[in-house]
């Protein structure tokens, strides 16, 4: 006897790459926004609850602290406890802690508000990073998928200055927060909605030791670093958490080759290109970072532009970055990975060499527009190169640790770069302050830091270069994989055999 079959309801259709991708960019530009957007909002912050001018840092610098000192664990967290569940546990603790910053009434629950910011946004970017990964596997379309998240963190960072501009001027600085917090949640929920459900990747325990010494390494670092802009290199605290710091390290590498379940196992850096990618990766955040920090400063402090029009400055360079990310996967299939990464860094370092001709007396239109579409052009296609460096041969187990890892070498590699950049300006400031007028002494110290910036990238655009020599004939497009191409060299770092 045949029986009627029971209708069976339609599975629901697959979320499409291209939407998921999406919502997981989305939330990289939120942790990036997150950086810079109270930057030209400071002096209101700080009359709103009570800081002094210096104790105004501590609005950067707790987020900046917890961020860089937690996305190793967290990226080890996403491997072992699912991508997806990290991810969204970072955004809700995200925006309740922004609108919990939104709301401060006092210093010390707005400075604990920006810390807990960080803690989810450590969460966020290699959860995020790695689920873009699996959703593109190596070929064309992970270089594509690479050029929008290049977009998106160097855009979030511009796009910071100019929301927090704006939202200052117009509702006053809580609204930074609030909008922040709302923005996260819409993002959540587009999470939840478009991306894909994703088992763990990795197993075994939990490196609970290693990720204790290794998060109180970072601490002491990224606090000595930052301390040390206000205090001096010579002060005892900054002494102190710098050997503190290099013990610290120590200790983590020894224990991390000791233990089978190590945080950073050493295989990570025994296939693909990761060393190379994170070493240059830390020196292109080195200058990163301080390039948003002195450009506000020049046009508030000197050219005397308010919040709303400093903001409105970054556009151009904003756009200018958009550019190049989308463009950098063209670049490197047509030129190659290694031509691509160097011409991007001599791009940028132009555009900085440029900035270190700004006068006390110049003006946006002369002395600013023109050198941040270079910067941003060159900086965009950079990071997508060295993103795709940083990730590309890595074991499925272990992405989020590598997405995790890149950013902490960016993060750190800027706050080092932005407390020795800030205190060699301020030296030049107080020596030129003894013989000419205080624009001028100001000016002085940021063209100083935008020379030595400039300096920097060059640098770094020749150590690519040596490092390519020192690699096999091999070639590569964005996507994170390479073909072997005659006649083509890669980045690789040198003690990996060709």
């Amino acid at each position: 006897m045949n029986l009627p079959r029971t209708p069976t309801a339609p599975a629901p259709p697959a979320p499409r790459p291209g939407a998921a991708l999406a919502a997981l960019a989305a939330a990289q530009f939120t942790v990036m926004l997150a950086t810079s957007i109270v930057n030209v909002a400071l002096a209101q912050i700080g009359a709103g609850v009570g800081l002094s001018d210096g104790g105004t840092t501590w609005v950067v610098n707790a987020y900046g602290l917890a961020f860089g000192a937690l996305l190793l664990a967290g990226g080890r967290a996403a491997d072992l406890l699912g991508r997806r569940r990290v991810l969204v546990l970072g955004l809700a603790l995200f925006a309740v802690a922004s609108l919990m910053a939104g709301l401060a009434a006092s210093a010390n629950v707005l400075i604990a508000a920006r810390a807990i910011q960080g803690l989810g946004a450590a969460a966020i970017a290699p959860a995020a990073l790695a689920l873009a990964m699996d959703l593109f596997p190596p070929g064309p379309g992970r270089g594509r998928a690479l050029g929008v998240w290049g977009a998106v963190s160097g855009a979030g960072g511009a796009g910071g200055v100019v929301l927090g501009g704006a939202l200052t001027q117009a509702w006053g600085w809580p609204w930074i927060f609030h909008f922040v917090a709302l923005g996260t949640a819409l993002v959540l929920v587009a999470v939840v909605v478009l991306v894909p459900r994703t088992a763990a990747r990795a197993t075994g325990p939990f490196d609970l030791l290693g990720t204790v010494v290794v998060t109180v390494a970072l601490t002491c670092l990224v606090w000595g670093l930052t301390t040390a802009r206000g205090a001096g290199w010579t002060d005892a605290r900054v002494l102190g958490a710098l050997v503190g710091a290099a013990a610290l390290f120590a200790a983590f590498a020894v224990i991390e080759l000791r233990r089978p379940n190590a945080l950073v196992p050493p295989r990570l850096f025994t296939t693909g290109r990761v060393a190379a990618g994170n070493l240059l990766m830390a020196l292109l955040g080195s200058v990163w970072i301080a390039l948003f920090f002195f450009l506000p400063l020049y046009q508030q402090q000197v050219l005397g532009s308010d919040p709303l029009v400093t903001g409105a400055g970054q556009l151009p360079l904003a756009a200018a970055n958009m550019l190049g990310a989308a463009v950098a996967p063209r670049i490197a299939r047509r030129i190659g990975a290694t031509t691509a990464l160097t011409a991007a860094l001599f791009t940028e370092a132009a555009g900085l060499l440029w900035l270190s001709r700004i006068s006390a007396h110049g003006s946006y239109a002369t002395d600013v527009l023109g050198p941040t579409v270079l910067v941003g052009l060159g900086l965009s296609v950079a990071f997508v190169q060295l993103t795709a460096l940083a990730v590309e041969g890595v074991p499925p187990q272990d992405a989020g640790l590598a997405g995790g890892l890149v950013n902490t070498t960016r993060q750190v590699g800027g706050a080092i770069g932005l407390a020795a950049l800030a205190t060699l300006a301020g030296s030049v400031t107080a020596h030129a302050a003894v013989h000419q007028p205080r624009l001028e002494a100001l000016t002085a110290g940021y063209r100083t830091a935008f020379t030595v910036s400039a300096s920097v990238l060059a640098a770094t655009a020749l150590l690519a270069l040596y490092l390519a020599r020192r690699a096999g004939p091999r070639t590569a497009t964005t996507s994170g994989v390479h073909e072997p191409v005659p006649g083509e060299r890669l980045v690789r770092p040198p003690h990996v055999a060709g």
